[in-house]
């Protein structure tokens, strides 16, 4: 077999072509968006080299440029990265309208925008919401978002969206015509080579790549399967690490927002006075330092924006007394010397925090919603709590961080599946899926009837050249070796079958001819007689006449029998066969027991054999032919249709023989007057049809006349060997 490498792989110019084509995907996406920031046209044009390069190369490709896009733009903005998740989705969607030829004319191509826009405008909203919510503060669809903001009617989320999906429908309808534009201009020779594939076998056709995806199989394909499997592979992964992750991040959220709030209220804990407590609660503004420890709070919550509230509290019996609180824009601050009573969540601390001791950060429900809570106590130089710096934290801020950082991880988790399932399918199709079902088309096309089919068949298989290094190549080398072998197998039996029914067909002439021998009469009536009736079967098929039952098999059947016709004179006494008068109505009643005789000795034989052949036919002529059409024939007198095909044709080729044959007892008739009898005798003796062909094809009988005559006169002439 050829291991040679296949003519596709090798010719390196489309590798090349390839390589050059996808570097410039990668450019034009690096120059097109910053050169559009550069001069200020409100348009991203980050998807150009994408859209290319999947329209063009195929999913693997453009997911790949786009996975690059992203990378190399994490560089200025970090944040890039988690939109990778819509650069693949545009690269999947763009092979699939490129391989669907959407590209291939303006007006379709025109009819991919809606999906790119959704893509990046609706789902990049979402998305940009669940990262960072709507600020209004930057970027390309900021003013119009504002615009639609200040008119009223558009809340900020729909405001944000609207304005995103215009925006983005502009700039897909942009990217959509350029990329329209660079297919047009790319030479036609060059753009079958720019689609990546990995081929390790012969390239199949586009009809052969239909079979492929429209194979049957019970259940699930083997390609779905994996691809199942990969699936739920990574979707396993997937759920475990987000969970994993969730509860990770969590926890460390709490722990940093935590340690954010110690640090608030140990800081606000040293701008305490501890020995001026007193003045605060009695004095409030008007105490000395008092503006003092309000800037200084203001700082501290200005300098940490996580922290939600700062206060300074001191817990008596009598409820909470208020030293230091901060106006927020929701809640309104409580004044020094207020006495507040102790909320529900701080009842279970309320001894710890009358006797002055440090008490564990706390996360409660409070009545201004669930708080991470963290009391400082502040000190005097005796060692007494004169009372406790706190510093609140929302811990809806820590579910909306945990968001956050969710969304991230899901939206590069989604981008890298949506990467590897492309190169999974890849890699799946290229190296099992087109090799085994190239093998399966191959195997069921294999045609054994003819030795020029099994040649083209064994050629075809052979022409897959599957070559990926593996156990499919095995089984391809082992399936390709066993066929041949099969191949060559089949030759040797058809060749040894071919052989035995010559043999076959010998003995039968043999048989015939030993039969003949007693009859002195015969001549070589049975190969005349076999030869006409071959030339009357052949001669109705071509007219249309029961064409039905004609079958290649059914002539050939009768042919084979046909010699066996007269088998059961073997039956008959030497003095009857061979008496040179007529024969007494008692002889010619001995006579025609050959008939029936002939049809027991071949009936004796079929019983011997598992496939009777063409046996059952030789026992229909043997038994029938000296029927006649008018039903006054021997041995049973049947009528028309009711005699058997093969023997009524065996009645013509049979009497004719007879009398353009010398017997002992009778000259030869000339053809002439054969045919006439032959003519006169249709309808009444013989089935009319039969006897119309036959005496309609007089030239083609003649000639088989004429040659039996030729050879039985040679014969004649040849020398005897001497005894």
């Amino acid at each position: 077999m050829n291991r040679n490498k296949p003519e596709f792989l090798k010719n390196n110019r489309y590798p090349l072509y390839q390589i050059l084509f996808f570097i410039g995907t990668i450019v034009i996406n690096y120059v097109l968006p910053r050169t559009a920031s550069r001069y200020g046209i409100p348009l991203y044009l980050d998807n150009v080299g994408t859209l290319l390069a999947s329209v063009l190369g195929g999913y693997l490709p453009g997911i790949l440029v786009g996975y690059l896009n992203n990378i190399i733009n994490m560089q200025g903005n970090p944040g890039n990265a988690y939109y990778v998740v819509l650069s693949t989705m545009i690269a999947a969607s763009g092979a699939y309208f490129g391989k669907k030829g959407y590209f291939d004319r303006f007006c379709k191509a025109l009819l991919t925008i809606p999906v790119f826009a959704f893509i990046g405008g609706a789902l990049g909203s979402i998305l940009t919401y669940l990262l960072y919510g709507y600020g209004m503060g930057e970027g390309i669809s900021a003013p119009f978002a504002k615009a639609l903001l200040e008119s009223g009617k558009l809340s900020v989320f729909w405001a944000q969206m609207t304005s995103d999906v215009a925006i983005d429908l502009v700039d897909k309808t942009i990217t959509v015509v350029l990329v329209f534009i660079i297919i047009k201009i790319i030479p036609d020779r060059l753009k079958p080579g720019l689609w990546l594939t990995g081929w390790r076998q012969a390239p199949l056709s586009t009809d052969a790549l239909k079979t492929v995806k429209k194979s049957v199989t019970r259940s699930f394909s083997l390609r779905s399967k994996i691809i199942t499997i990969i699936s739920v592979i990574m979707v396993c992964v997937a759920v475990v690490t987000t969970i994993i992750s969730y509860i990770l991040y969590r926890q460390f959220a709490i722990k940093q927002y935590t340690y954010s709030a110690t640090c608030a209220a140990k800081l606000a804990a040293d701008l305490i006075d501890p020995d001026k407590t007193d003045d605060y609660i009695k004095l409030g503004e008007s105490a000395e330092g008092y503006a003092g420890v309000v800037h200084g709070l203001e700082a501290i919550r200005f300098g940490n924006p996580d922290i939600e509230y700062v206060y300074v509290y001191r817990f008596t019996q009598n409820g909470v007394v208020v030293l230091f609180d901060l106006d927020t824009p929701e809640v309104a601050a409580q004044k020094s010397g207020d006495i507040i009573p102790m909320e529900k969540y701080l009842m279970p601390y309320k001894n710890d925090l009358l006797s002055g001791q440090q008490i564990q950060p706390l996360i409660d429900d409070t009545i201004y919603g669930r708080l991470l809570t963290v009391f400082e106590p502040v000190y005097d130089d005796a060692g007494k709590c004169v009372c406790y710096a706190a510093a609140d934290i929302k811990i809806e801020d820590i579910k909306v961080t945990t968001l956050n950082y969710m969304t991230k991880v899901f939206s590069l988790f989604i981008g890298f599946y949506i990467f590897v399932l492309a190169l999974c399918i890849w890699l799946v199709d290229y190296h099992l899926i087109f090799p085994i079902t190239a093998m399966t088309v191959s195997a069921r096309k294999f045609a054994y009837d003819s030795e020029e089919a099994r040649e083209i068949s064994v050629e075809r298989l052979q022409h897959l050249d599957i070559s990926t290094g593996d156990e499919i190549e095995n089984l391809y080398e082992s399936l390709s070796k066993t066929i041949a072998e099969t191949v060559g197998y089949l030759e040797d039996v058809e060749a040894k079958g071919e052989e035995i029914n010559r043999m076959q067909t010998g003995l039968i002439y043999v048989l015939a001819d030993m039969v003949e021998s007693r009859d002195k009469n015969t001549g070589d009536h049975v190969r005349k007689t076999a030869a006409y009736v071959k030339l009357i079967l052949e001669k109705m098929r071509e007219e249309g006449v029961y064409k039905d039952q004609l079958t290649d098999k059914f002539i050939q059947d009768v042919t084979d029998a046909a010699p066996l016709h007269d088998v059961g004179k073997i039956m008959v006494s030497d003095t009857i066969l061979n008496k040179p008068g007529k024969l007494t109505d008692e002889e010619f009643e001995i006579m025609k027991t050959h008939t029936t005789a002939g049809s027991a000795v071949i009936a004796s034989a079929m019983s011997l054999v598992s496939d009777s052949g063409y046996l059952e036919e030789a026992k229909n002529v043997a038994n029938f032919h000296h029927e006649r059409w008018d039903g006054k024939g021997y041995p049973t007198g049947k009528a028309k249709e009711e005699i058997p095909l093969s023997a009524r044709v065996m009645a013509v080729a049979d009497v004719f023989d007879a009398l353009v044959s010398r017997r002992s007892y009778k000259e030869p008739f000339s053809f002439e007057k054969a045919m006439e009898i032959i003519k006169e005798g249709a309808g009444t003796q013989f089935d009319p049809e039969i006897a119309r062909v036959f005496i309609e094809s007089e030239a083609d009988v003649r000639k088989v006349t004429e040659a039996h005559e030729a050879m039985l006169g040679e014969q004649l002439r040849a020398p005897k060997s001497p005894t």
